[in-house]
Formats: structure tokens, C-alpha cells, sequence
């Protein structure tokens, strides 16, 4: 096999050169799909030929009056010899698009993968350029300067979710038809669009969710998959005590290095003191806004703790936890006011999208799950708010559940390839195992290091899912990434 360096290069130049024959294939394929050619532009500055496409698609396949709405791709074409089936790339979120992953770090993936096939850069219905759903500004403010317990909190996004459901009715929209069950009738559709026998998926996060679901629900219709930082169809709702031991698994790495074990020797015990000293006595920061003004904010334990669930998505990021921990430790508001100004919209009150907050309802939890999650958050590190609103909206639609028959794990013997980060602190080593569990083919490659996005973390993870796409046995069970200075500012030299 050829080197990742040498890989690009001859993707590279196959998708500037290529023989007429293959020109006039794709013309071909482009005029049948309905496709319109386009110039494709990351946000790197780097451009290639490619296709925009759709397929119309009944909004909610229950109703035989359902409105039709379109899901959009951009297709990259193959540039290998012997191409496969077309593989579909499944974001994560829900709400992720494929065509804005493709723009990111993981284009040069895209290109890279084309020499296994078409390359589909999936927006799954009500993101990207499939049909836009209208958001929704509800009447619920979230106080500023008060104190709110927990309840009140979750009771105000619980009327948010209420209300929401209402005004994208009135809106038209038949939000029962945004389930991953339909989504994956949707990956049907896309495969007849292309006149393909099967198709591959490629999915990370949510995206393994519905590659999950296909897998259950199509399977005869998909030719391989590769799942990344897999979310199982019963763990919409991560558990507690699984993101505790994310922070055992982090203290560990943290020890590793001598600096940040001397700075950071109790990670734990750190943001326990922190939370309980902002449970008691709240911090009231002043905000700086665009307009020159500052707003003034009381920062409470559970804004912590919300921060935190989204900082420990890698291990880069889990560095600026930490010192934003220690900063909070010493009476310091820094770091807490630079996060609030880029995560919180000052003086708005609760707006939600329609496709996640519907995708997670139906994917739901069950009773038993529910309780276990609610007793785990009464001393949880995180409490209840890794996946936050859920599962604090749960059932805020009534009968909005897909059931407890869709979260049994998929069975089957389609070839699996799944990648995990040791230090994913949103998906985590022990639940990925159990997500594919019923599934007889299963490539599981460790990761040791990397984090939730792990696909760029080194060439070895794209190494593995060419050898992966060309039936070729893994060249081990584990790819070493280097560990990230913990004690280094990932915002140093930022504006």
C-alpha cells in the first residue's frame, strides 16, 4: 500500500487529470443523478470538482398526504481503478451536515477516500442544504443574575421543547417524520437514487447512530461501514458514571507527564471543590459584548458543569478545563468570561433546532436506564448534563419514542470497522464495545490518546480505513497518538 503522503498525491492528481473516459463517466453519472457540477471549496482554500445533488423524499413516511421535502449531497467522484460501492458520510451532532464536515479539517480525507468510491457527503434531512427547518425563538428566558436550581432550569427548557413542538407545526413542518428510523429510510432512497446495489457508511457520534440503525433496519443494502466514537442505539443518554471514568482515564494520561501531574495531581478532587464552592456562593462576572458593554452573569455550578461536558471532548481541549478549573480555584474569572462570551447568547431566551431536538426525543431512554442515570447524577462529576436537554425533556411530545425495540443493538455480519480514543470524554471505550456487540464482523481499533475527533489525530486512523475499505486484515488492535502537552493553552496565539 502506498504511504498517506503518496495517497494524496494521487488523489490529488486524479481529480485534476483525468482520462477522458472517466470524464465522460462522470458527466455521465452526473446528467442521470440530476447533479449540477460545482467547484467545491474548503475553508483551507483548497478546490476540486465536484457534484451537488438531492432526492425528494416524503417528510414523514407514515402519512401517505406526508409534504416532501429534499436531502442534499455533494458527491466527490472515485478516482480509483476498481471503485466500490459509493460511501456515504454520516455527521455526527444530530445536526451536523456532511457537506460542512467536508469543508473542515477531514476534506483531505474526503479526497483520500475516493479511491475506494464515490464519495457522498450526506446532509441528513433538516441539515445543510436539505430542506431548512425554521428555528425556533421560544418565550423562555433562563435568568441571568438569579440563581436557578437544576429543576427550574431543565423545567424552563422542558416548556421551551413544549412550545417549540407547536410552532413547528403551525409552520408546517411534521416533525414526527424526524426520527434516525427515517433518516435511514432516507440512506435507502439515496442508494436507489444512485443505482447501487449497496452502499458504505461512513459515521462518527450521532452519525455511527445511524450507521447503527441502517445496520439494523437496511442491512442487506450496505456494503461495509466505519463507525468512529460510536454512539449505540441505546445511549443517546450517556451515563454518569461512564464520564467518571473519562476522568480517571484522563488523571491517568495527566500523571504521565511530570508537569501537569505536579500541576494537576487531583483532577476529581479539583472540580469537586470548585463545584461545591459555586454551589454555595455563585460568581457574578461582568460579560463583555460586541457593542462595547457588559452584561453581568452569575455563574453557578451547573454552568461548570456544562462547560465541562463539552471541553473533555478531546484531550486539547480537556487542557483548557483544567485550567479553568484551577483559574476558578484561585477566585479567577478569566477563562469563564471568554467561554461565556463564545457559548452563551446574552439576554436570548431558549431557542432550539428542530432536527436535534426531535432526533434525540425519538431516540430516547428508557425507564430503567432513566432511573440508573438519575441516581449516577446525584454525584456524577458532570451531574446530569453531558447530553443536555436529555433527558430532562424526555416525553415533552407525547408518544414521541421510537421504542424499546429500536434501541436493541443491531445483529448481523457486515464488516465493521470501529475506531475509539481512549480519551473521548463524550463516547466512551466500554459503551462502543457494547453498540456493536450483537454484530459478528467487528474491526475495533483503540485509539490510545485521541479523543471524540479522532479521524485527523494521526495517518494511521486513515491507514486503517483504507485497508478496512480494501478488505485487507487491520495491521493492529491499537494506534498510539501523541498525548498533547496538558499543561499548554490551546488559546495561546488566538485572537
Amino acid at each position: 500500500m502506498t504511504s498517506w503522503k503518496q495517497s494524496i498525491l494521487a488523489t490529488a492528481l486524479s481529480v485534476l487529470i483525468l482520462s477522458p473516459a472517466a470524464f465522460a463517466q462522470t458527466a455521465s453519472s452526473a446528467s442521470a443523478y440530476g447533479e449540477e457540477a460545482i467547484e467545491f471549496t474548503a475553508r483551507s482554500g483548497n478546490s476540486v470538482a465536484a457534484f451537488r445533488g438531492t432526492v425528494t423524499v416524503p417528510e414523514n413516511r407514515a402519512d401517505p398526504a406526508s409534504r416532501m421535502i429534499e436531502v442534499s449531497y455533494i458527491r466527490f467522484p472515485a478516482t480509483g481503478e476498481n471503485s466500490g460501492p459509493p460511501i456515504v458520510y454520516l455527521s455526527g451532532g444530530p445536526g451536523g451536515s456532511g457537506s460542512g464536515t467536508a469543508r473542515g479539517p477531514r476534506f483531505p480525507l474526503f479526497q483520500e477516500m475516493r479511491q475506494h468510491g464515490d464519495v457522498i457527503a450526506f446532509d441528513q434531512r433538516g441539515t445543510g442544504g436539505s430542506t431548512q427547518l425554521p428555528r425556533c425563538v421560544s418565550t423562555q428566558p433562563v435568568a441571568e443574575t438569579q440563581a436557578i436550581s437544576d429543576a427550574e432550569y431543565a423545567a424552563a427548557y422542558r416548556r421551551a421543547v413544549e412550545e417549540c413542538g407547536i410552532f413547528w407545526r403551525e409552520q408546517g413542518v411534521d416533525i414526527t417524520g424526524y426520527t434516525t428510523r427515517e433518516s435511514v429510510q432516507d440512506l435507502a432512497a439515496l442508494r436507489a437514487h444512485f443505482g447501487a446495489e449497496q452502499i458504505s457508511l461512513w459515521g462518527i457520534s450521532y452519525g455511527s447512530h445511524l450507521a447503527l440503525a441502517a445496520l439494523k433496519d437496511i442491512p442487506d443494502q450496505l456494503d461495509r461501514v466505519i463507525l468512529a466514537s460510536a454512539e449505540g442505539l441505546d445511549q443517546t443518554v450517556k451515563m454518569p458514571a461512564e464520564t467518571d471514568r473519562y476522568f480517571m482515564r484522563l488523571q491517568a494520561a495527566i500523571d504521565s507527564q511530570p508537569a501537569a501531574r505536579a500541576l494537576y495531581p487531583d483532577v476529581a478532587g479539583l472540580m469537586r471543590r470548585v463545584h461545591a464552592r459555586f454551589e454555595a456562593e455563585p460568581m457574578l462576572v461582568q460579560v463583555p459584548q460586541e457593542n462595547g458593554e457588559t452584561r453581568p452573569f452569575l455563574l453557578q455550578r451547573r454552568n461548570l458543569q456544562e462547560f465541562s461536558s463539552g471541553l473533555i471532548s478531546d484531550p486539547q481541549y480537556a487542557a483548557l478545563l483544567l485550567m479553568l478549573y484551577t483559574e476558578l480555584d484561585a477566585g479567577h474569572s478569566t477563562l469563564a468570561i471568554l467561554l461565556l462570551q463564545r457559548f452563551w447568547s446574552m439576554g436570548e431566551p431558549i431557542t432550539l433546532s428542530a432536527m436535534p431536538t426531535a432526533m434525540d426525543l425519538a431516540s430516547g431512554i428508557d425507564d430503567e436506564r432513566l432511573a440508573e442515570f438519575e441516581r449516577q447524577a446525584e454525584t456524577g462529576l458532570i451531574g446530569g448534563y453531558l447530553n443536555f436537554p436529555m433527558p430532562q425533556i424526555r416525553g415533552a411530545w407525547d408518544g414521541f419514542d421510537l421504542g424499546e425495540e429500536f434501541r436493541q443493538p443491531p445483529q448481523g455480519d457486515t464488516p465493521v470497522l470501529l475506531l475509539t480514543g481512549t480519551l473521548d470524554g463524550r463516547t466512551y471505550p466500554d459503551a462502543q464495545a457494547e453498540a456493536v456487540s450483537g454484530l459478528s464482523h467487528v474491526e475495533h481499533i483503540i485509539v490510545r490518546n485521541a479523543g471524540h475527533n479522532l479521524f485527523m489525530t494521526t495517518p494511521q486512523v486513515g491507514e486503517a480505513m483504507h485497508r478496512f475499505m480494501q478488505g485487507e486484515p487491520a495491521a493492529g488492535r491499537e494506534i498510539m497518538v501523541d498525548l498533547p502537552d496538558m499543561t499548554a493553552n490551546p488559546l495561546a496565539g488566538q485572537d
